[in-house]
């Protein structure tokens, strides 16, 4: 019994070195996958959402479905696109909306 209170109060106190030495890897493991992930997420979410926001009539758009149509109206969250070869219009959400492809003016070009 008394062995094991000397073996107690013996025990060597952990340095703060080894607490540091043994978080600063997870910490910078985060900090990586928060540089290399997230942030690119975070850019591309703002480009979708400003590219949404700024959708005119006239502009050629590929929707989430892969219909590739040209904007003939917009309302606040919808779009009715016009799809060729029979004209055919279709009433899309704004959100549904993946890429511009280019205007009619610019592929006349």
């Amino acid at each position: 019994m008394l062995y094991s209170l000397l073996l107690l109060q013996t025990a060597p106190a952990s340095s703060p070195s080894s607490f540091l030495s043994g978080v600063l890897p997870i910490v910078l493991m985060i900090a990586i996958f928060y540089f290399l992930v997230f942030m690119p997420m975070r850019r591309q979410q703002k480009n979708q959402k400003e590219m949404l926001k700024t959708l005119q009539n006239g502009q050629t758009v590929v929707t989430s479905g892969g219909i590739i149509g040209t904007i003939v109206a917009v309302n606040d969250d919808t779009l009715v696109l016009r799809v060729k070869p029979d004209n055919l219009k279709l009433q899309v959400s704004r959100a549904a909306v993946t890429s511009v492809v280019g205007t009619e003016d610019q592929s006349k070009k």
